[in-house]
């Protein structure tokens, strides 16, 4: 071996090292939410968690990406730490399978049809197919395929120069003898779990030794040991994610390492003690790149089911090495480790947006109650809330805004402009609920009272604006299209509302039966009334924008004048919020 040898064994590397990059984002863009929601609804218990853990590994083909993904989701406050460990455990048993993809690289036989499933024989095929459907098809969906596909090619590519390069090693006395090195176990740990730690990928690793052992140097007890390992170095990249988290995200890193140190040191325990007493034979005997990946596959399993009962201890044990030094949580916010798998960060900016709609619903609510019944307490949560929203709209639409700069499917670039665009709403609706309580304070300090119609009328208007959003944040928080398009009829119908208020104050006011004083507080209630319900209209067209991206605001609003859908709405509502006659 030269050094054009070492040369194309890290050519190799890197190439395996892209591969495995291109082929897991593509994955996780594809997956898009779906990986989020799933974490959260099947997160109950620890079984659930595994098979979670194991399916989530198995389809984004990254260990290291879930457990990041873990840690983000813990320092944003989405999912509590025990809820982890399950899918953790998971994750280890789901990152084997890379290992038996790779020994198939290993099948000799002169049968066409099982040489075609060598993926150095496929994989070329399944370039070209992916080249063509990233060049020629328009839709995103084909392209993440395509790229997946292209990923796949050249990780196997890279297999297979790593293979290439190690190949003279078999024919060197002085590579013999270092091998024997490895038969100290404890060397062997080291080794795995310093390589594994430098390139960051445990399916690296494990490929490079698959690839030595094709040459026929590398036996069981050389192995084993090297393996167990690989599985303590993988835990580097979710150290690093921690740095800068809170307690609870730095815990996660803790138990993922603390599980793969257990691990590797209860099973040398039991299973050279188990040889020094029952000698096993098959210690000296060469491995093939498949007993690597039984080797980890075993390894895996076996430790999985020995520390899963063992949960609640692995929780303890990391809450006591990271220790919290106040018991209060921030306020939780969105965390950039998530930007490394934009589909799940796109979900979650879902969730945080639908709780700042929730809270500028609620705070709208409570300035309408202080009109009627005004209360200190309820000023105070009022002024808070609008606080909140402000932080949310700044942070989100930051977040929102580093998220389109990575690479997202063309449904959550949709829903990225979705929520741009409600945020905004959110923060102003929680503006006009702070002007709603001034008023209401003036109200409130002043001793101030509508005439009997007039105080008739404003209620009629409260009950009409409330139900204008609660159908457009339900609408928003359902992505419901069919209940946004209810929303503009009486969107439609408050306007006019407002408008025979206002002609109706005039009048009063000429007949002596109103004063000018009450005309500004009504003039300044009518005004938040009529913006909220505007904003109200904004966030239900955004909703319909995600469903139809060919949809234009504008021309949506003109072609509702002769929507006979719309119009019977509209009569409906009117009918409904009907004003008493003069």
């Amino acid at each position: 071996m030269d050094i054009f040898s070492l040369f194309t064994l890290m050519g190799g590397l890197a190439f395996f090292l892209y591969g495995m990059t291109v082929m897991s984002k593509s994955l996780e863009k594809m997956a898009g939410g779906k990986l989020e929601r799933l974490l959260k609804k099947m997160t109950s218990n620890p079984v659930k968690s595994l098979l979670l853990g194991a399916g989530i590994t198995i389809a984004i083909q990254s260990s290291s990406a879930m457990t990041v993904m873990l840690v983000g989701l813990v320092n944003s406050g989405v999912m509590e730490l025990g809820q982890t460990i399950g899918v953790i455990m998971g994750s280890n048993i789901g990152t084997t399978l890379t290992a038996w993809i790779l020994s198939l690289s290993g099948l000799e036989t002169s049968n066409t049809l099982i040489k075609m499933m060598k993926p150095e024989n496929f994989s070329p095929v399944m370039a070209l197919i992916g080249v063509i459907l990233i060049m020629a098809s328009k839709k995103q969906k084909r392209r993440d395929i395509g790229r997946i596909m292209v990923g796949f090619a050249i990780l196997m590519f890279g297999m297979e120069l790593m293979s290439d390069a190690v190949a003279p090693l078999a024919d060197m006395p002085q590579f013999s003898s270092l091998l024997t090195a490895f038969n100290n176990p404890l060397l062997g740990v080291a080794v795995g779990a310093i390589f594994t730690g430098i390139i960051q990928s445990s399916a690296a690793s494990v490929g490079i030794l698959q690839a030595l052992a094709m040459t026929g140097a590398i036996t069981y007890g050389m192995a084993i040991p090297v393996i167990m390992g690989q599985n303590i170095g993988t835990c580097v990249t979710a150290l690093i994610s921690s740095i800068g988290v809170n307690r609870n995200a730095k815990r996660v890193g803790i138990i993922h390492i603390s599980f793969n140190i257990i691990g590797t040191v209860v099973f040398l325990i039991l299973f050279y003690g188990g040889n020094l007493l029952f000698p096993f034979t098959f210690l000296d005997t060469t491995t093939s790149a498949v007993g690597i990946a039984f080797c980890h596959t075993v390894f895996n399993v076996c430790t999985t089911i020995m520390l899963l009962p063992f949960s609640r201890q692995l929780e303890r044990l990391a809450v006591k090495l990271v220790q919290s030094e106040d018991k209060t949580e921030s306020f939780a916010f969105l965390d950039p480790l998530l930007l490394r798998t934009p589909g799940v960060a796109v979900s979650e900016c879902v969730s945080m947006t639908n709780r700042m709609g929730e809270l500028a619903h609620k705070t709208v609510l409570l300035s309408l109650e202080q009109l009627y019944d005004y209360n200190e307490a309820r000023e105070t949560e009022i002024t808070e809330n609008e606080g909140k929203l402000d932080i949310y709209e700044d942070r989100l639409g930051s977040y929102l805004v580093q998220i389109s700069q990575h690479g997202v499917s063309m449904d959550d670039i949709h829903t990225v402009s979705r929520l741009l665009h409600a945020i905004g709403d959110f923060e102003r609706i929680g503006d006009h609920a702070l002007n709603l309580q001034e008023t209401a304070q003036e109200i409130h300090d002043k001793d101030i009272h509508f005439s009997e119609a007039g105080d008739v009328e404003v209620k009629i208007l409260v009950d009409a604006l409330s139900d204008v959003m609660d159908k457009a944040f339900r609408s928003f928080t359902g992505n419901d299209d069919a209940l946004a398009r209810k929303v503009e009829p009486l969107e439609e119908t408050m306007d006019r509302l407002i408008e025979e208020v206002r002609m109706r104050h005039i009048q009063r006011l000429q007949s002596g039966e109103c004063t000018i004083q009450l005309g500004f507080v009504l003039s300044d209630l009518l005004t938040n009334f009529e913006r909220v319900s505007d904003h109200c209209s904004n966030i239900a067209v955004s909703v319909l924008e995600e469903h139809d991206a060919s949809l234009d605001r504008h021309a949506y609003m003109e072609d509702l004048k002769t929507d006979d859908e719309f119009n019977s709405r509209l009569s409906k509502a009117l009918n409904k919020y009907q004003l008493p006659n003069a």
